[in-house]
């Protein structure tokens, strides 16, 4: 069990980071940058989920004079393109049917910053993950419910419907949640 001697800070609009965090058992406090969070053309997705967390951490730096902050960011992608969160209930469903029976990877990029010695780590878990084939009214049940439009890929493996989506995960299930836990566990050791 880590023993932090200065207050810990997820800056993520996210419930479900925040729900995740809760499971590491540590007292922690939250609160949301705003970024757009635009997507490069031709940027690896490394790359992007890195640069993504180290904006997202500018912005939460001016927020907290002492302790250490968690930012994180988490896209999806299917042959080599990079699928965000849907704009529209269109969209949505555009995205599952693409999904659909197909091996997809899911990128968190994590970073780290103490602002008492000043450390600073950046990292990244990546996840695969094997769709069953989905109907027509599989999705357009599940985008009726409102539960894809704020998650990348369109779909929470947490929830329901997005539970039965999945045939097979290769590496974090909390990746695909949106928070690696135990990545982000021997992260916050390393900046302590």
């Amino acid at each position: 069990m880590i023993v932090l001697s200065v207050p810990l800070y997820l800056a993520s609009k996210s419930p479900r980071r925040r729900k995740l965090l809760k499971q590491l058992n540590l007292k922690f406090n939250s609160f949301h940058v705003e970024l757009k969070e635009e997507i490069l053309d031709g940027e690896h997705p490394i790359r992007t989920v890195k640069r993504l967390s180290l904006e997202k951490m500018s912005l939460a730096k001016s927020r907290v004079k002492r302790g250490i902050i968690i930012t994180a960011d988490t896209i999806v992608v299917l042959d080599k393109k990079i699928i965000g969160k849907p704009t529209d209930k269109e969209d949505a469903v555009r995205i599952l049917n693409k999904l659909s029976n197909n091996k997809h990877f899911v990128y968190t990029g994590l970073a780290l910053f103490n602002t008492v010695n000043g450390k600073t780590l950046v990292d990244y878990v990546k996840t695969g993950v094997t769709f069953n084939k989905l109907d027509d009214k599989l999705i357009k049940d599940y985008v009726e419910s409102g539960s894809p439009m704020d998650k990348a890929g369109a779909y929470g493996i947490q929830d329901d419907f997005g539970s039965v989506f999945v045939k097979k995960i290769e590496g974090c299930y909390y990746n695909v949640v949106g928070l690696p836990l135990s990545r982000l566990y021997e992260m916050i050791q390393k900046v302590v």
